[in-house]
């Protein structure tokens, strides 16, 4: 007995030892901390010795580095990770940053503009994100929630306007300016989709140059997209305080994304990533014989395709992983190509007048308000109602989406964030063609 006491005392000692874990090492871009800085010493000894590649390989290299870098202290710097947008809003305005005080090498801001823009990264994201993301969704949820996303929508429009009007009205600015020139900008599709078409629109309409209403519409746009990003990540705090108002990144009441187990397999994502660039080339080709955007003809055409199960599953599930392959590990790279090409520092420094911010800030809110409160009524989660229906039709487009749901970690609303900037974007044009001959 006393033999099998020792025994049974000898194993109790070394217990502790047993269940004692190493301690975590500290990574970025799951890479040891001392080889993602050597890396980076590398990328910044060719940046500034014009060493570095061009096109796609010296393009992301530096946008992988920064971008983590970047979204590493946006998302661990206080106040900036809890009300700011965190890492997404660091990466974005971190880069524009770089550009607007030439602190980068002009020839690699040239690079990465070209490789975001005539390379299509942006496209190239966004197309994984929505063929992904939509169909290894629900059907049922995908089928009810679009039937009913139309209210919200709609709403956001209405409580954007309204707000606006009413704002610019008590801060003295002209209501009818308040509503053209800052509240349909804002609400309009971002750049693309949005400002270029209504400069066309505004300047057919009203006389003057394009490029006169250019100058005036793109520091709403990027106002509204930096209020825009805060106000996502104020959601999403808001959301984890109040449970009953979220659904952690579900639209709508009463269902869940079942999620299968599925083990991650390189060959399914390759067909993945071949679904990705078809549904996108095929929204290309629709939109040569459809007036609407690519983006939303490419949603519809992913739609009908998951509702009426007309993808193998083994595509299926290759595009959900290679969207989640393409999420985890290029969102923050891709926000320093939106800060980079798309993000125009010195403009939104310029708009910063009082009045100006107040009724842009009146115009995100009254949309966030609006797709709420109507969200709620017609069955979604309210903050996921906000942040689609009205946070991505204040931001800019494609790349606001991005950074919106970045900002509130809900990447996997992406299907309805691009729905809000596309065709909702086409609705703010149609609206804008109605109200000017009208009002002038």
């Amino acid at each position: 007995m006393s033999n099998l006491a020792y025994k049974d005392e000898e194993k109790f000692e070394k217990q502790p030892q047993i269940q004692e874990e190493p301690p975590k090492r500290m990574t970025l871009f799951n890479t040891p901390i001392i080889w993602f800085v050597i890396f980076g010493a590398v990328m910044l000894t060719a940046l500034y010795t014009d060493t570095l590649p061009g096109g796609m390989i010296g393009s992301l290299i530096v946008m992988i580095i920064l971008g983590e870098l970047f979204g590493w202290l946006g998302d661990h710097t206080p106040i900036v990770k809890t009300y700011l947008g965190g890492g997404a809003i660091v990466a974005i305005f971190g880069a524009s940053f770089l550009v607007y005080g030439n602190i980068l090498p002009e020839q690699s801001v040239t690079m990465i503009t070209d490789f975001m823009k005539d390379g299509e990264f942006l496209n190239f994201y966004i197309a994984a994100l929505i063929t992904g993301s939509i169909l290894g969704m629900n059907s049922k949820i995908l089928i009810k929630a679009g039937a009913r996303f139309a209210l919200p929508l709609l709403s956001a429009v209405i409580g954007a306007v309204i707000l606006a009007g009413l704002v610019g009205y008590i801060v003295g600015f002209d209501v009818m300016d308040a509503i053209l020139v800052i509240t349909l900008p804002i609400m309009g599709g971002g750049m693309g989709a949005g400002a270029v078409p209504m400069s066309q629109i505004y300047s057919e309409l009203m006389g003057n140059d394009p490029s006169y209403y250019i100058s005036i519409l793109v520091p709403a746009l990027a106002l509204g997209n930096v209020f825009a990003i805060v106000i996502a990540s104020v959601l999403n705090m808001i959301g984890k305080k109040k449970p009953s108002l979220s659904g952690n990144g579900q639209l709508m009441k009463g269902f869940t994304y079942e999620k299968e187990e599925t083990t991650l397999n390189i060959g399914k994502m390759g067909a993945g990533l071949l679904a990705a660039l078809a549904f996108f080339v095929f929204g290309q080709v629709l939109a040569g014989f459809i007036p609407l955007h690519a983006y939303a003809l490419m949603i519809i055409a992913v739609a009908v395709c998951k509702i009426f199960n007309l993808i193998p599953n083994i595509v299926e599930e290759g595009a959900s992983q290679w969207y989640q392959f393409v999420a985890k590990n290029w969102t923050f790279a891709l926000l320093i190509g939106i800060g980079i090409a798309y993000t125009d520092l010195g403009a939104v420094i310029d708009a910063l007048s009082l009045q100006y911010i107040a009724i842009v800030l009146a115009v995100v809110l009254g949309a966030t308000i609006g797709s709420a409160l109507v969200g709620r009524l017609v069955g979604f989660y309210p903050i996921e109602s906000a942040i689609t229906a009205g946070l991505c039709m204040a931001n800019m487009g494609g790349t606001g989406d991005v950074a919106v749901l970045s900002a509130s970690k809900r990447m996997e609303l992406m299907p309805f964030a691009q729905i809000s900037s596309r065709l909702g974007g086409a609705l703010i044009l149609l609206l804008a063609g109605i109200l000017i001959p009208i009002l002038f």
